[in-house]
């Protein structure tokens, strides 16, 4: 018990930076839609850095700080370090160079650790996620030479394609293959891979091709990923298998925006673009394997509940209104949407907090009487 809570304590300084990254940026974005929300300390980097912190400062960190944890080795935490503590100086309002330069070193870090990992495992799923940890480095080191967000994101969206992709062949992998399940899934990473390289060349036909990419890798993973086998069972596996389902629409939603707004420059279409991808499918991710995720790297084991399904729920419909909302629009749709999506990640955190601490209680069958 001693060593575990060394381990938590360890490791709480990285989770509260990516947090502290987390709600900075859902602050911001609600500054954005606009509501008129004070600015702590009149930080604009809240509002300007909203994405940034978003991607690198919280699913980055988080991310790294899992893959240290599993891999068990001091180095290793050494990446969630750097882009905890880059993201972090944003957050504070440092302006400049310097924390880009952090948190491009940090994912830089986190790319040799996934090739230490290939080294150790060469097989499809390592290749992928490190990969997708490469395009990370890669975009946040156009991000440190000066590139504007939209041409930046692309190699965002990449990363998180990627390692997601990677994170369900390693759990799919013990199941049985259709013939064309390997072939078809090469297909798509090569659409979606090129079109991302060639997005920052030529922008127009390189988004088209990264989102007939992005339709190409929600359909494998809608056809051949495990999920469509645990939504039959009861209890978490059909909770997790219900996020990574409707997770895989908004993929695909991603995927057909990208190829019809191209080019996205800014405003409403971006905007539906982004947190189709971003919120929708990444978002849904993260609610499905947060009841995995967590024990690993908190040492804690949360307690599943029905209750999970509201926060799931409520940020479908929040993403559905505010993404519809852009199509058409809609200004109070818009903003309605997101701020019931900020409510569904506050309602996430607050239902994960309360497995942790509230345990379940068993239900006591009563005799019946005669």
């Amino acid at each position: 018990m001693a060593a575990e809570g060394r381990k938590r304590i360890g490791r709480a300084p990285l989770l509260l930076m990516g947090m502290g990254c987390l709600v900075a940026g859902v602050w911001g974005g609600l500054v954005r839609l606009p509501l008129n929300m004070p600015l702590p300390g009149g930080n604009a980097n809240w509002l300007s850095f909203h994405g940034p912190l978003m991607v690198c400062g919280f699913l980055g960190t988080v991310i790294g700080l899992e893959r240290a944890v599993g891999l068990r080795g001091w180095w290793t935490y050494v990446a969630p370090l750097l882009t905890g503590m880059g993201a972090s100086m944003v957050v504070a309002g440092m302006m400049g160079r310097v924390p880009v330069a952090f948190i491009a070193a940090g994912s830089l870090w986190f790319w040799v650790v996934t090739l230490w990992v290939v080294k150790l495992q060469r097989v499809t799923f390592t290749m992928v996620m490190s990969a997708g940890a490469l395009a990370w480095a890669v975009g946040n080191v156009c991000w440190w030479a000066g590139w504007p967000f939209n041409r930046v994101v692309p190699w965002w969206i990449a990363f998180l394609a990627l390692t997601i992709v990677g994170e369900r062949l390693d759990l799919s992998r013990f199941q049985k293959q259709s013939k064309w399940s390997r072939p078809l899934l090469y297909a798509a990473l090569g659409l979606f891979v090129g079109g991302v390289v060639l997005a920052s060349i030529k922008q127009v036909p390189g988004e088209r091709l990264t989102g007939l990419g992005l339709l190409a890798l929600a359909g494998w993973l809608g056809r051949f990923d495990l999920a469509r086998r645990t939504i039959r069972q009861p209890g978490l596996p059909r909770f997790m298998a219900v996020c990574l389902l409707a997770g895989y629409v908004w993929l695909a939603l991603a995927g057909l925006l990208m190829t019809v707004f191209s080019p996205l420059e800014s405003g409403l279409r971006y905007d539906a673009t982004l947190h189709s991808f971003f919120l929708g499918f990444v978002f849904s991710m993260i609610f499905g394997h947060a009841p995995v995720i967590f024990p690993a790297v908190l040492v804690l084991q949360p307690s599943f509940r029905l209750t999970f399904y509201s926060h799931v729920v409520l940020l479908h419909l929040a993403v559905l209104l505010r993404v519809g909302s852009d199509v058409v629009k809609w200004g109070p749709g818009r903003q309605w949407g997101g701020i019931a999506s900020a409510l569904a990640i506050g309602l996430f955190l607050a239902n994960t907090i309360t497995s942790f601490v509230v345990p379940v209680r068993p239900k006591v069958k009563l005799a019946r009487t005669v």
